[in-house]
C-alpha cells in the first residue's frame, strides 16, 4: 500500500450545519467547540449547527469554523487509529495541517485564522476586488489573460486548483475584463465568485504585514509529520520557515494541483479530506483519477472510511 495524506479544507466549504451530526454522535468531538468558543468569545457551536448562513459566511467566523470542524474530525480518526504520512491544506486548511503536524497548538490557531480572516478582509474595501474561476484553460493562457487585462487594475491567479480549473483575483474592473477574455478565449466556464475579497493576489499584502506580528508573538515547533506548503508547494518542517511561507501565503497563489503531484511523487496514493465538504476530494480526482480518494464530514462518511481502512484501503470511494 502506498502513503496516505491528510488533506484540510479551506473558506468556501463551510455550510450551516457542519459538525452536527459528529457532535451529536462524539462528546470528544464537541469539546473541540467549547474550547475554540472560549477563544473566540462567542457559541462557536452554535454558529455552525445553526447559522444564522449570512453570520458564518463572514471571514473571520468562517476561518475558525472549518478549522475547528476539521481539526475536531481529524481528533476522531486519530483515536481509531488513522494516522497520515503526510499533511497539506489549501489556504486556511493550511493552518489545520500545522495543527495536525504539531505545529500549532489547536487555541493558538483558532486565535491566528480568527485574526487572519478579519486582516483579509479589511485589506482591501468591500467592493473593490473580487474573484472569478476560470475553467477549461491551460494555467499559461489564464496567467497571459491576467497580463493583458491589468490595463484597467490587478488582476492574477490566486489558486491552481486543478487541470482546467485556475481562479483570479484582483480589482474588480480587471477580473470582469478577464472572465470576458476568457470567455473570448475559449473557456468552457468563466464566472465570478461570490467572495468578499480578493485572496491570494498581491493587494492583501497588507494583511500578511498584520498577520507576521502575530505570527512572530506564537511559538512553533518543528513539525512532526510532513507538510506541503501552499506557497511552494514543497515539505517545509522548520518554524522559521513556515511562519515566513505563512505570511506569503496571504497574498501569494496556492499552487494545489503542484502540491498534490508533490506528494503523489513520494508515494502517496490515497487522499482523505478531513472537514466540511468535498471540494478538495473533486481537485483531486481531476489530477488523477487512479488515485483513492475519500472524506470525512459526517458519521456516514467516517464509518465509511473505517471499513475501508480496515481493508488496507482496498476499496476506492
Amino acid at each position: 500500500m502506498g502513503k496516505v495524506a491528510f488533506v484540510f479544507p479551506g473558506q468556501g466549504a463551510q455550510y450551516v450545519g457542519m459538525g452536527r451530526d459528529l457532535a451529536e454522535q462524539y462528546p470528544q468531538f464537541r469539546r473541540y467547540f467549547d474550547e475554540a468558543s472560549e477563544v473566540l468569545g462567542f457559541d462557536l457551536a452554535r454558529l455552525c449547527f445553526e447559522g444564522p448562513e449570512e453570520r458564518l459566511q463572514e471571514t473571520a467566523n468562517t476561518q475558525p469554523a472549518i478549522l475547528t470542524v476539521s481539526v475536531a474530525t481529524l481528533a476522531l480518526l486519530r483515536e481509531r487509529g488513522l494516522e497520515p504520512d503526510v499533511v497539506a491544506g489549501l489556504s486556511l486548511g493550511e493552518y489545520t495541517a500545522l495543527v495536525a503536524a504539531g505545529v500549532l497548538e489547536f487555541r493558538q490557531a483558532v486565535d491566528l485564522v480568527r485574526r487572519r480572516g478579519i486582516y483579509m478582509q479589511e485589506a482591501v474595501p468591500l467592493g473593490e476586488g473580487t474573484m472569478a474561476a476560470i475553467l477549461g484553460l491551460e494555467s499559461q493562457a489564464v496567467e497571459e489573460i491576467c497580463r493583458q487585462a491589468r490595463d484597467v487594475g490587478w488582476v492574477e491567479p490566486a489558486n491552481y486548483n486543478c487541470p482546467g480549473q485556475v481562479v483570479i483575483a484582483g480589482h474588480v474592473a480587471a477580473v470582469e475584463k478577464a472572465v470576458r477574455l476568457a470567455q473570448e478565449a475559449g473557456a468552457a466556464r468563466a464566472v465570478i465568485l461570490p467572495v468578499s475579497a480578493p485572496f491570494h493576489c498581491k493587494l492583501l499584502a497588507p494583511a500578511g504585514e498584520r498577520l507576521a506580528r502575530d505570527l512572530q508573538a506564537v511559538p512553533l515547533a518543528p513539525a512532526r509529520i510532513p507538510v506541503v506548503a501552499n506557497v511552494t508547494a514543497d515539505y517545509v518542517r522548520e518554524p522559521e520557515a513556515i511562519r515566513e511561507l505563512l505570511i506569503r501565503q496571504v497574498s501569494s497563489p496556492v499552487r494545489w494541483e503542484e502540491s498534490v503531484r508533490r506528494m503523489m511523487a513520494d508515494g502517496v496514493d490515497t487522499f482523505v479530506e478531513v472537514g466540511p465538504g468535498r471540494t478538495l476530494s473533486g481537485f483531486v480526482r481531476r489530477i488523477d483519477r487512479k488515485l483513492r480518494v475519500f472524506n470525512v464530514e459526517d458519521n456516514q462518511s467516517l464509518v465509511k472510511l473505517l471499513d475501508c481502512w480496515g481493508e488496507g484501503l482496498l476499496i476506492c470511494c
